[in-house]
């Protein structure tokens, strides 16, 4: 008696899936363009890491072509970030930001469908693209005197004593004297893929990312800076389809 109790389970497990696999509308789509909107998370940003925008079309039952484009700031590993006297926040020895625009272009393999209108679909992808790197310098607002500030870009040669500093900048301050670096950029991903509708679908990409600039990248002056960067992401997408 206790081995059907163990038994029954599995052949309802069976039976089950025998019966949906069978299903006509397994791996039927009615769209062939797909719009994605996305907020991304690595190990190389802050809680938000960029935003992205991806653009589908079918080549067969299995297989999308894409193109999308990413914006994303990008940190340095030993960035660490301290409070003021005045309770204001800043990143002690950052002299830069680095704001990455990655248009690429890739391909997308389903590797496991689902029904229109439940289950989980997966998907395999792959992505390379130029990148260009915006280099705008951090702010920091400093007190020189006791009546004085400044904002000015952070220099560990000027700005040696941590008390003085009062702040940041704002985001985009300074964003007019930025620089340009080119690279390029190759990820891997794989795409889980969730919703009920149709014509609209909720997903996670979880990958990783190589990145690569013609120039190594000053973000904080006095530690080791790269021109290579590689991180681990995942992205939450929503999109519909026609």
């Amino acid at each position: 008696m206790s081995k059907l109790k163990l038994l029954l389970p599995v052949l309802f497990f069976f039976v089950y899936f025998e019966s949906f696999s069978q299903r006509d509308d397994v791996g039927n789509y009615e769209y062939d363009r797909e719009y994605f909107f996305g907020v991304n998370k690595n190990t190389n940003g802050g809680l938000i890491g960029g935003i992205v925008f991806k653009a589908g079309t079918r080549i067969d039952d299995s297989q999308f072509s894409f193109w999308g484009i990413e914006l994303s700031n990008v940190k340095n590993p030993k960035e660490a970030r301290y409070t003021t006297v005045l309770g204001n926040s800043y990143i002690f020895g950052k002299s830069n930001y680095l704001y990455a625009i990655r248009p690429h272009y890739g391909r997308e393999i389903i590797l496991f469908k689902k029904a229109p209108n439940q289950g989980v679909q997966v998907s395999a992808l792959a992505a390379a693209g130029p990148t260009i790197g915006i280099i705008a310098p951090y702010y920091i607002e400093y007190a020189v005197s006791r009546v004085q500030t400044v904002k000015e870009q952070y220099n560990s040669e000027i700005h040696q004593s941590r008390s003085n500093i009062l702040g940041s900048g704002g985001l985009f301050e300074g964003i007019g004297k930025s620089e340009i670096a080119i690279g390029a950029t190759l990820k891997a991903a794989l795409m889980f893929e969730f919703g009920v509708f149709r014509s609209s679908a909720t997903g996670l990409e979880v990958g990783y990312m190589l990145e690569g600039y013609n120039k190594e990248i000053p973000l904080i002056p006095t530690a080791e800076n790269n021109q290579i960067f590689q991180s681990a992401y995942f992205t939450f997408f929503y999109g519909f389809r026609k």
